[in-house]
């Protein structure tokens, strides 16, 4: 069983920040402006654990999957089978935006011998300027390669009741950190894409974020819950909104005192989370005078490990 599982990428360290933000942005450099403050709020978080968390999930994915492969001849419960390379599961790591690239990772792959691979993203949502690029760059690579084998490829998970389960389990815990979480506002976010891309993909991508955020709601009996979203570019187009801190905003006009919120468009802690929710709306938060709970995000966390997992048996045996 060979999987490819692809993230965003951060970079490792401060002097690859200008060669990671202009591979986001297409082969173009960005303006000074621009580049000064992403240096600046990667210092003010300190780092982005991203790259190790996405390496930890590989391995810890790598070997629950070989946990699940059945090492017994069928009726004999007393001597496992010997390891074999055919038998055993392995999970290559492909960054988006930085190394390990994605199609680093495909050749890698191809030089081992894989003869079939299932593709995953860590993003759960499905959306034009997320996971339609991963593939795109998965595509292209394969293309480039020879299709050197075939790949199942996931387009999102974003209801998978695993999923749900765990997400549910910590808004559940940061709600316990409210004085009063029948009267507490929580937010789900995700990242905020241009509204034209929206409209091109006829509106899949808000319509699952607000699905993954019913079902958690559901789950736990919300009543005082909104979605909301971050990180929307520096450009001169239109995004998605509300954005968290006009959100956070409206809720303290309305009289709201305490909020939690969970970013259900984010698996792993990383800048989006450390710098757009636990500074930049924790800033508005107190300023509006309004208490704010983040819930913790999945990481590598054994359940959402389990997840993916799932996933991937799935897709699998889909293939076979």
């Amino acid at each position: 069983m060979n999987v490819l599982l692809m993230y965003y990428g951060t970079p490792y360290q401060e002097s690859e920040i200008e060669a990671y933000y202009t591979d986001i942005r297409h082969g173009h450099k960005p303006p000074k402006p621009l580049l000064e403050e992403l240096v600046e709020r990667y210092r003010m978080i300190g780092k982005s654990p991203l790259n190790e968390v996405s390496f930890s999930l590989a391995r810890r994915l790598e070997a629950e999957l070989n946990l699940r492969i059945p090492r017994f001849p069928e009726g004999l419960q007393s001597a496992p089978l010997p390891r074999t390379t055919a038998g055993d599961a392995r999970v290559y790591l492909g960054g988006k935006h930085n190394p390990p690239y994605i199609a680093g990772a495909l050749r890698q792959m191809a030089e081992d011998g894989v003869d079939k691979a299932v593709a995953l993203v860590t993003a759960p949502h499905y959306s034009l300027r997320s996971i339609a690029e991963y593939r795109e760059r998965l595509e292209l690579a394969l293309d480039e390669l020879g299709e050197p084998f075939p790949v199942k490829f996931v387009q999102d998970y974003y209801a998978h009741p695993g999923y749900i389960s765990a997400l549910a389990r910590r808004v559940a815990a940061a709600l316990w950190r409210v004085r009063n979480p029948r009267g507490a506002r929580v937010f789900f976010t995700a990242h905020a894409v241009p509204l034209k891309a929206v409209e091109a993909d006829g509106g899949i991508y808000p319509r699952q974020v607000e699905t993954t955020a019913c079902l958690i709601a559901a789950r736990l009996g919300l009543e005082n819950w909104q979605v909301a979203w971050q990180s929307a570019g520096r450009t001169g187009e239109e995004w998605l909104g509300p954005d968290i801190n006009d959100a956070l905003e409206a809720a303290a006009a309305e009289g709201v005192k305490e909020a939690v919120v969970a970013a259900v468009g984010f698996p792993s802690d990383h800048l989006e989370v450390y710098y757009d929710l636990d500074y930049e709306a924790q800033e508005t938060a107190t300023r509006l005078g309004l208490h704010l709970v983040r819930a913790a995000s999945l990481n590598d966390d054994l359940d959402y490990v389990r997840v993916l997992a799932d996933i991937v048996e799935a897709a699998w045996q889909e293939e076979e």
